[in-house]
């Protein structure tokens, strides 16, 4: 009878992803400098149409990289800028999309394979025929720069290569997707790389210490506000993908929590707060905070905001910067967590799903005509 050994988590492919980010940003920043007149030259027309709809697409975590930055973008470009994901595009583009009028479809994908990535765009080009397309891809070669590489109306942005993660879970991708898609609007904030890349590697001399918060942890909740919820939504699935589902998690807004969610938080149960650096949002996340310390059936840990006890991660690294942009650094909070508790449980991390179930590109998805059969308005 043979035993298998069990997996280390500096031994996976998902460590070493997780620990390549800092210079994967560098990488970018080097990339899209020499891109950037090229980049202006796209940008710049379409957003001088002050009527222009910015729609963020991709689906599961690529669609959490539009969550967190069409936060930013609203705030900062003072115009529409939406969040959809291409499941909700392919699937309801009426219902989705409404009167969409002139827009720029801004698709991430780590290989642009997955069923819905062309379908998406294909269907928005024929829901709103004026729409321009920024593809941000980490796979060159994947369907979907195919499909829109030297097209008039598009522009394929092109990650470092070693983003397309060859692990299960997206982390490098998510992470340089979201600081992509940041800077390509906003090139001042490239100022910020050092501080995220200062931050990403404090996180990685924490790794024994969040490693031990997987430690008799059954159910992991996720709170954060505005830009943070994505990035709460981003970590839970994380560790619900890393474990194969064994350990169950959710995600929520500090506000939101309190509204029924609150149910799950239990003896086994462990409740990670992304702290704002807006000073007025972050007020309600001491509330919870101090609400869930009171209560004292749950661990409660503070991840990026002040160090109010030993149970804080505070990251001063990335004081001053816009919780869009802190979120780059901040997950890797996360993905370390979900790779420590995945080896926990017994899973492989690079593919916690051997049987097939749950595949890293997304098979089984059948993409039928939406001008057949549709209700319109």
């Amino acid at each position: 009878m043979t035993t298998t050994a069990p997996v280390r988590a500096d031994e996976t492919a998902t460590h070493r992803e997780i620990l390549q980010q800092p210079d994967s940003w560098q990488r970018l920043v080097a990339s899209l400098d020499d891109r950037r007149a090229e980049l202006d030259a796209f940008l710049q027309p379409l957003l001088a149409d002050p009527e222009l709809r910015i729609v963020l697409t991709g689906a599961g975590t690529s669609a959490f990289v539009g969550d967190i930055a069409s936060v930013d973008l609203r705030r900062h470009l003072g115009r529409r800028v939406e969040s959809i994901a291409t499941t909700d595009v392919v699937a309801d583009p009426h219902g989705s999309l409404g009167a969409p009028g002139r827009v720029l479809l801004v698709s991430f994908a780590r290989s642009g394979n997955s069923p819905e990535s062309v379908a998406a765009t294909r269907v928005v080009d024929d829901v709103a025929p004026d729409t321009h397309h920024l593809v941000v891809t980490c796979d060159p070669s994947g369907s979907l720069a195919r499909e829109h590489r030297g097209q008039d109306r598009s522009f394929v942005l092109e990650m470092p290569p070693e983003t397309n993660d060859t692990g299960f879970a997206m982390t490098s991708s998510f992470s340089t997707m979201l600081l992509a898609v940041l800077l390509a609007f906003r090139p001042e904030l490239a100022s910020g790389t050092g501080a995220l890349v200062a931050a990403a590697r404090t996180i990685a001399g924490l790794e024994a210490r969040i490693a031990s918060l997987a430690e008799g942890t059954e159910r992991v909740v996720y709170l954060g506000s505005g830009a943070l919820q994505g990035l709460a939504r981003e970590s839970a699935l994380k560790l619900l993908e890393l474990t194969a589902g064994g350990v169950v998690s959710f995600f929520d807004t500090p506000l939101g929590f309190r509204h029924g969610p609150k149910a799950v938080a239990g003896t086994h149960t462990l409740v990670i707060v992304y702290g704002s650096a807006d000073p007025y949002t972050a007020r309600y996340d001491a509330d919870i905070l101090r609400e869930l310390r009171g209560d004292g059936a749950v661990r409660v840990v503070s991840v990026g905001g002040d160090a109010d006890d030993e149970r804080s991660f505070p990251l001063d690294d990335l004081a001053g910067l816009d919780d869009a942009l802190r979120s780059v650094a901040l997950v890797g909070f996360a993905q370390l967590l979900a790779l420590a508790t995945s080896v926990a449980h017994g899973c492989t991390p690079d593919n916690p799903f051997p049987g097939g179930t749950v595949n890293r590109v997304v098979q089984g998805v059948t993409i039928h005509d939406h001008r057949e059969g549709a209700v319109r308005p």
